[in-house]
């Protein structure tokens, strides 16, 4: 079978993986009330308005699955998502970090408890780390790499809202962002371009997806 044979099998599997209805199922505001570990977990990482909750809303075709908001931050919980019992995968939408309309020591604690899942998960497969294509990683960014480089969880970067800027702008942006993650051994060198508003992107994450849960036997 070649790549190209398995890229297409993915992609079809995928399709029809997140055809099926995804429900919300758990809210955790602490480490203490996350769900028992059981289903291979993929989670979703980013600064604040990155547009976490639209991207699972894009990759389920259910518009109203995760809440959307445009004040940052209102995301306070590590929210979990099941589909089909056939396939052992939840989604994991995760409180925004950097600038939150929110009480300093609210930030602080929806901090404290990102950190924590990433390095104390083990049904925690990967994390995709979700940086604006308008304007690439940041600072902020950055620390959220450094613990998941201190971790045994894969992740790979995505870039979201590609449709707001130029392609070339696009190619560049992808160019710097896969140059900048060579110092982090721990990712994936790829970088992933994605629009929750074209659907740009969505095929591949969806296939990514089965191909780890084919790699993890589940």
């Amino acid at each position: 079978m070649t790549t190209h044979d398995t890229d297409e099998r993915l992609i079809e599997k995928g399709r029809k993986l997140f055809a099926q209805s995804w429900r919300f199922t758990h809210a955790s505001p602490s480490i203490e009330s996350l769900p028992p570990m059981g289903s291979l977990e993929v989670a979703f990482a980013g600064r604040s308005n990155v547009g976490k909750s639209s991207l699972i809303n894009a990759l389920t075709g259910q518009n109203a699955l995760a809440r959307t908001s445009h004040t940052p931050g209102r995301t306070q919980e590590l929210i979990f998502f099941e589909g089909p019992e056939y396939a052992p995968l939840r989604l994991v939408d995760m409180p925004g970090y950097g600038y939150a309309a929110a009480a300093k020591t609210k930030v602080a604690s929806w901090t404290e408890l990102i950190h924590q899942f990433l390095l104390g998960r083990t049904s925690l497969a990967r994390v995709y780390v979700l940086i604006d294509a308008r304007h690439g990683l940041k600072e902020v960014d950055q620390e959220i790499l450094k613990t998941l480089d201190r971790s045994a969880v894969s992740y790979q970067l995505i870039l979201t809202k590609a449709d707001q800027i130029k392609p070339a702008e696009l190619a560049s942006r992808i160019a710097e962002t896969e140059a900048a993650l060579a110092k982090h051994p721990a990712a994936f060198p790829q970088v992933l371009a994605t629009s929750s508003r074209s659907g740009t992107g969505m095929p591949e994450l969806r296939a990514a997806m089965v191909r780890l849960l084919e790699e993890r036997g589940a």
